[in-house]
């Protein structure tokens, strides 16, 4: 698969564009993070592309993620790619027993907060650094959809530095701030 391809797909069941630049945002941490680690940059920006493509049709568990699961294979995506995007809904109870896997758990909604802190700022993400995004954690007023909860355990499943990892992400999403309209 190539990646138009997974875009294809991606804007074929995707229409709104605050999913879509989700989708990118979730990539470029995955790519980031896949190139840190030696890792295939194409299959983790794949798995981040499309870990939501099927919500927009399919919002209610388990529908979401599993009939997306059913279309990716359908398509010719690996097991691997779809059992990272099954574990990244706690509720699946698919272990996220790659790192692959506690990676893309680990980005997903720290991708939301990280765009939400930054849309409301002047500067969006070019001067954005992981002290705000921390104290806007816990704000709970703020981007009160963001299972923060999920962001915690994903930073601990993958044994990283909370700071560490929320700069790491904020880098990865100032390379395609442009693309997400920061």
């Amino acid at each position: 698969m190539t990646r138009q391809d997974s875009v294809d797909l991606l804007f074929e069941y995707t229409k709104t564009d605050s999913l879509r630049k989700h989708a990118l945002a979730v990539e470029a941490a995955m790519r980031a993070y896949a190139k840190k680690f030696g890792e295939d940059e194409v299959m983790w920006g794949t798995v981040g592309l499309l870990h939501d493509f099927d919500y927009e049709m399919y919002p209610q568990f388990p529908d979401h993620p599993t009939k997306g699961s059913e279309i990716l294979k359908e398509h010719g995506y690996s097991d691997e790619i779809r059992k990272a995007i099954l574990g990244h809904v706690p509720a699946m109870n698919v272990p996220r027993d790659s790192t692959m896997a506690k990676t893309l758990f680990a980005c997903d909604e720290l991708c939301g907060f990280i765009v939400a802190s930054a849309m409301v700022r002047p500067n969006k993400i070019a001067d954005l650094e992981a002290p705000s995004v921390k104290k806007k954690l816990k704000d709970k007023a703020f981007a009160r959809s963001v299972n923060r909860e999920d962001i915690h355990r994903g930073i601990e499943e993958m044994q990283l530095d909370t700071d560490e990892h929320i700069q790491f992400v904020i880098g990865a999403l100032k390379a395609v701030s442009k693309d997400l309209g920061l």
